[in-house]
């Protein structure tokens, strides 16, 4: 257990993703300085998000300060800290296939070190929640693999990067752990722009590739409740629990209204009262009717009356006994959104905590140069 928690802490991790760096292969590059390494600019570009730096220009001004210096190089192991500009020009041509190993590498070591047992869910299966992010957007700098959006009334063009990622999620852990994301680009000798749906294609296919014996139950929102993409989780052998409005689903909705549904409420010791509607075997749509779904739409009155309404699809059967797991399943997706968001407003909050969380991790500056360092940085970072 000793090797196993010194393998989880950040120098390790940081470690093996600099060892599975070094494999990617150099692109060529006429404006690549030959002092710098290609695992500098990705281990770089790791820091960028790690120290949180705000925007690559103030990764490019605070470099050198002897500190952030002795960060990048003791804990990210970066021999030649490059600039913003040659950053963005090197890492442009890095293929995002070549960076999948590290996640696979880290999920591995909590397999063996049993720390996926507290995750495992619903017949030993694990929930992993998948969601699209916007990176960036312009209507002046883009490049080959932006996508497009064209505004008819104003004739103007913009260009924006989106990810799709994936993470492992539970509803009573609050710790998420993530997956490779797919980049949603332009393909190469594509016209038309990708989308989350082929992104997300290509994400359930590397999914099962790198994991091919582990139990699965996807859970998106409703873009994913779709005839195509639930044949393919299918074919895949994994199960899903998605999202579905009655907006985007009218047939649905309207089979459901008319046949005979099984109802079940409780009210729990928490003052909280469920209610679900629910049915299987339901078509999915007039155009993918061979697609049977199972149905539930669930209510959550709290003690002052409040009501939160849901709706989900699923291949998992429903029952009395199963309805609040997949409820519990659907509504866990939030946590691709809410975990990352806590642990950001956590990191900016207490300076203090934050110094104590520093000084565990970094090798090299000593205690005065990191109270220092955070006392003059609003941002709140190392």
């Amino acid at each position: 257990m000793t090797n196993f928690r010194k393998q989880l802490s950040l120098p390790e991790l940081l470690q093996a993703t600099r060892l599975c760096f070094l494999e990617v292969s150099d692109p060529p590059s006429k404006t690549k300085p030959k002092d710098i390494q290609l695992v500098d600019y990705l281990m770089a570009g790791l820091a960028v998000f790690g120290l949180k730096f705000p925007s690559l220009l103030q990764y490019d001004v605070q470099k050198c300060y002897p500190n952030i210096k002795r960060n990048l190089k003791n804990l990210y192991h970066v021999q030649q800290a490059p600039s913003d500009t040659s950053l963005r020009e090197q890492l442009d041509e890095v293929n995002p296939t070549d960076l999948r190993k590290p996640f696979k590498k880290i999920f591995s070591w909590l397999q063996r070190g049993k720390a996926l047992e507290a995750y495992t869910y619903w017949e030993d299966h694990y929930l992993i929640s998948i969601d699209g992010t916007g990176q960036y957007s312009s209507d002046k700098v883009h490049c080959d693999n932006c996508c497009e959006k064209h505004h008819k009334k104003s004739g103007r063009v913009e260009y924006y990067h989106q990810m799709l990622g994936a993470v492992l999620v539970h509803p009573e852990q609050k710790v998420v752990i993530p997956l490779a994301p797919e980049p949603i680009i332009k393909q190469d000798g594509k016209t038309k722009n990708d989308c989350e749906r082929n992104a997300g294609k290509r994400l359930l296919q590397d999914l099962r590739r790198e994991h091919p014996h582990l139990k699965i139950i996807i859970i998106e929102d409703g873009l994913a409740s779709n005839g195509p993409h639930i044949e393919l989780i299918k074919n895949l052998e994994m199960h899903y629990i998605l999202g579905a409005k009655e907006s985007d689903h009218a047939f649905l909705f309207d089979w459901v209204a008319h046949s005979k549904v099984e109802e079940y409420e409780e009210t729990t010791e928490d003052g909280m009262h469920h209610r679900y509607r629910f049915y299987n075997g339901a078509p999915l749509s007039d155009t993918f009717f061979h697609c049977e779904v199972n149905f539930l739409e669930y209510w959550e009155t709290n003690p002052k009356g409040k009501v939160q309404h849901f709706s989900w699809i699923s291949d998992i059967p429903l029952s009395r006994a199963t309805v609040s797991t997949v409820m519990k399943g659907g509504r866990a997706r939030w946590h691709i959104e809410s975990a990352p968001q806590a642990h950001e407003a956590a990191a900016r909050g207490s300076g203090a905590e934050l110094c104590e969380a520093v000084e565990k991790m970094v090798v090299g500056p000593p205690e005065s140069a990191i109270r220092s360092r955070l006392q003059t940085t609003s941002s709140g970072y190392c």
